[in-house]
């Protein structure tokens, strides 16, 4: 297929980044694919203002801490109107149904007056992650971060406080890295350890499983081989899940009430570990404590399997639900002979003909199309409370999919959603229309590269309201 220059910079903006701004199509014209890779060479520093946020572990611990003085505030309350009522009663020989309800709502009111440091950390974390994703020149390395967020995705539902820090600390710092170390991270963070239900899962042989009648958790096992490294249908069986769960107990968390200073952080058990050499895939790893499940990630993130399971998501994410078998096979290959290279699987995606072959028909997700209008109407700064709970209208809330399998990347499982995001296009739209031209914004943000027929609509439109709307409703905008 033939395209203007203009064209591909706004298809490498569109399906590699966070969509135009002004002046980025003329910016990558000359030489979009080379200016793709150019921004892997050079990724943006991490923002200044990260420095001010809590670590994931510091973040643990306030929140602990706070839910602590809420419960004491309660049951404090509560034993005062416990006290009172039996006054009471003694006094007048009352009947004390009633005042049960005063009691639970005093305790309800006295916890509420303990502020929650929960929200204000996550909404921070959230507009650090969407304004360097606003501010990015293309935004290559961002969407990267999204995709490897979403791949070993945890819940704010599960784990609020953890939700941004882990992103900062476990995915950004390797997304051009070796995927070895990402994925020794990413199952070492221990926001993963509590999201998989790891911090309890003992050995059935070791010190604490014996002592306490408890046993192995399957799930960060069974997840981490299906979704993070091999995939469904690879290989692996009921066998191999249980050895490898046995294999990663006593990884864990150290418990906030037991260590104020490094309450949160990542500590590895032996009591909980199940003593003993394990199987896994065929192969007896017959190390001691945590280097035995280091053994198996790394032996893992170097399997056949994980690189097409990898190089397949990669692909569907970018460029098709369905892309091509023949970038697939290129960029499994270069992750194999690469030893599991993520900036060199990047450029091979990048320097494919296929990735750019394929008709922008990839319908992006809400995060991204919602990033892509804002980028489009000129602006750097955003409203975190706003921003979530659009994301949260539009089916996608940010770090809180519904499983571990993190949101779905094809078009079938967000194309219902486009009533909604009409809603969201037109209050945009409305709060935009005195300071932006949609026409400029077709010429100057766009480089004209949008259909004739948004064209003839957005020119015919009634309003400004109406016309920014059109445009970004249009698949100019809604597909990559």
């Amino acid at each position: 297929m033939s395209r203007s220059a203009k064209a591909e910079a706004a298809l490498a903006l569109h399906r590699f980044g966070m969509g135009p701004r002004p002046g980025s199509i003329a910016a990558i014209e000359a030489d979009p694919r080379g200016a793709l890779i150019a921004e892997l060479e050079r990724p943006p520093a991490n923002p200044a203002a990260a420095a001010e946020l809590p670590s994931s572990a510091k973040a643990y611990r306030t929140v602990n801490e706070a839910n602590a003085r809420r419960q004491a505030q309660a049951i404090k309350a509560k034993r005062a109107q416990d006290t009172s009522r039996q006054q009471m009663a003694a006094a007048n020989s009352m009947a004390e149904g009633g005042d049960q309800d005063g009691g639970e709502m005093a305790a309800k009111i006295a916890a509420e007056a303990v502020p929650d440091p929960g929200r204000p950390i996550y909404l921070a974390e959230a507009k650090l992650r969407t304004e360097a994703a606003l501010s990015a020149e293309i935004g290559f390395t961002e969407r990267l971060v999204w995709f490897w967020s979403n791949h070993f995705c945890i819940s704010a539902d599960k784990i609020r406080s953890m939700s941004g820090a882990y992103e900062r600390e476990a995915i950004r710092p390797h997304a051009l890295g070796r995927f070895v170390d990402m994925l020794l991270a990413v199952e070492g963070h221990p926001a993963m350890l509590f999201y998989l239900d790891n911090l309890g899962s003992m050995g059935p042989n070791s010190i604490a499983g014996i002592n306490r009648s408890r046993g192995l958790n399957e799930n960060f096992a069974r997840e981490t081989l299906e979704l993070h490294t091999l995939g469904v249908r690879s290989g692996y069986t009921q066998d191999d899940v249980i050895s490898f769960a046995n294999v990663l107990t006593g990884w864990t968390l150290v418990p906030p009430p037991d260590n104020p200073e490094h309450g949160g952080e990542f500590t590895f058990n032996p009591r909980l570990h199940e003593p003993g050499a394990q199987k896994v895939l065929g192969k007896l790893y017959e190390q001691d404590g945590i280097e035995q499940g280091q053994a198996v990630l790394r032996d893992l993130a170097g399997h056949p399997a994980t690189a097409t399971h990898v190089a397949t998501k990669l692909a569907c994410h970018f460029v098709a639900d369905t892309p091509p078998p023949a970038l697939v096979q290129k960029m499994a290959k270069v992750f194999v002979d690469s030893t599991g290279d993520l900036k060199e699987i990047a450029k091979t995606m990048v320097a494919s003909d296929e990735s750019w072959t394929e008709p922008p028909t990839k319908l992006k997700r809400p995060g991204e199309w919602v990033v892509s209008m804002v980028r489009a109407a000129g602006l750097l700064q955003s409203d975190p409370a706003r921003f979530t709970a659009g994301q949260r209208l539009l089916g996608e809330p940010l770090w809180r999919p519904s499983s571990p399998k993190g949101y779905p990347d094809d078009e079938a499982s967000w194309i219902d959603g486009m009533g909604r995001r009409l809603d969201v296009a037109n209050n945009f739209a409305e709060r935009l229309a005195g300071n932006v031209d949609p026409g400029e914004v077709i010429e100057s943000v766009l480089g004209s590269c949008v259909s004739p027929e948004v064209k003839q609509a957005v020119g015919r439109a009634e309003s400004r309201q109406q016309a920014l709307a059109l445009l970004f409703m249009s698949a100019d905008m809604q597909r990559r």
